[in-house]
């Protein structure tokens, strides 16, 4: 059996019996290589996404030295300052302030209007694809429909789009387990760059506000509930970042989950209905997200170890989502799979606010995809990304006969 190694190739294709193996080795597992501690287990994972002895920052309470750790190099400052000032890497108060003011934007009302539009534009990107008959369903599609729907949403000009992709890649690189020092280089670029544009819409929407969220959290500002220009960009970067990433890789995951499994694949096109339970067990199944990390900021215990302050949880959602206590035969692909828990999108009080979105636009893609490309097939076996965190996919080269 492959042993848990995020670096080794043989566990990035297939994580899964490595996960198994954690789980039944215990609960908490001390990993030397990057100095964290791992849960795998659905229920531990659930709970401590809730605890609020752990965050997802530490510097609200600690600085760097107080805490054991090491200030991050100097010339990776444009990256941290970026992403520190994002809801997802704060903590109450400041957390809470944003996420409000970011939440008036992902309402079911405003999401479920916005519902034509992703169906409109899945369904062009398909008839674009069956036109080719075929080509890389992670460019063509997966990777377009998400990333118009929130530069949309942003109010990004369709002329400045092109850059959006590129910059989110290269900044998501520094997700992964011990970055590189070429990856840290790329993603402070990317950060500067992507940084200098929004300073400049911002400035524009300013002077000529219009119907989308950038003028609404500028307009906000106004009226008494303070962003600062930084928190502002890096909830713009954030919004952009994680309101397309988990959707690509969700979908050419999942696609490639029912190549596969050709018997699921065949119910589901008899049955579109299947679709709202097939978008939610190919989330469980191949999760997007693989690991999601935690500061202690107060001594826990789990299973009888304790954990001290100011060391880092990495909880497994893979394996999480892989939890036979949890979901009966995790390792079958299972479209009818009612009670399915999964934890793909996170818990408590960070937990996605563009879920109810991300779940429009993947219906929509998987949708279009049954009902104009009814014979799309795999060409070639597709190579997977060397990424462990953020699971995902080169490209899937489909055909429409």
């Amino acid at each position: 059996m492959t042993a848990f190694d995020p670096w080794d190739p043989a566990f990035l294709a297939d994580p899964y019996p490595a996960y198994a193996d954690l789980r039944a080795r215990g609960r908490v597992h001390y990993y030397e290589p990057t100095n964290q501690w791992l849960v795998p287990h659905h229920a531990d994972v659930s709970a401590l996404l809730r605890d609020r002895r752990l965050g997802r920052t530490y510097q609200h309470r600690f600085t760097h030295e107080d805490f054991g750790r090491t200030a991050p190099p100097a010339e990776h400052e444009p990256f941290h300052t970026l992403n520190d000032h994002g809801m997802l890497d704060l903590e109450p108060p400041d957390h809470t302030r944003i996420r409000r003011l970011v939440s008036k934007a992902f309402t079911p009302r405003t999401v479920e209007r916005l519902g034509p539009y992703v169906g409109n534009l899945a369904g062009e990107l398909v008839d674009r694809l069956v036109e080719n008959g075929g080509g890389d369903l992670l460019s063509e599609v997966a990777e377009p429909l998400p990333v118009a729907v929130i530069a949309e949403m942003l109010g990004i000009p369709e002329a400045d789009r092109g850059p959006l992709r590129p910059w989110s890649a290269d900044i998501c690189g520094m997700y992964e387990l011990n970055p590189s020092e070429d990856t840290a280089r790329k993603a402070v670029q990317a950060s500067v760059e992507f940084s200098e544009y929004l300073r400049e819409l911002i400035a524009e929407r300013r002077k000529e506000p219009g119907d989308d969220l950038i003028s609404g959290l500028i307009a906000a500002h106004d009226e008494g509930d303070r962003l600062t220009e930084q928190e502002m960009i890096s909830t713009c970067v954030l919004l952009l970042n994680a309101g397309h990433e988990a959707t690509v890789n969700a979908t050419v995951n999942g696609w490639y989950a029912l190549f596969r499994n050709p018997d699921q694949l065949a119910a589901l096109r008899a049955d579109h209905s299947l679709v709202p339970t097939a978008v939610e067990e190919l989330m469980r199944y191949d999760t997007p997200l693989q690991l999601f990390e935690r500061w202690v900021l107060d001594e826990i215990e789990i299973d009888g170890t304790v954990i001290p302050r100011g060391a880092e949880i990495a909880m497994l959602f893979g394996s999480a989502n892989h939890d036979p206590g949890v979901f009966p035969n995790p390792e079958q692909l299972d479209l009818t799979r009612k009670d399915n828990p999964h934890i793909s999108f996170s818990a408590g009080i960070h937990y996605c606010i563009g879920a109810p979105l991300a779940r429009i636009e993947l219906a929509a893609s998987m949708t279009a995809l049954l009902e104009k490309a009814p014979t799309l097939s795999l060409a070639a076996e597709p190579k997977r990304k060397p990424n462990f965190v953020i699971r995902g996919l080169e490209g899937l080269g489909v055909e429409v006969e």
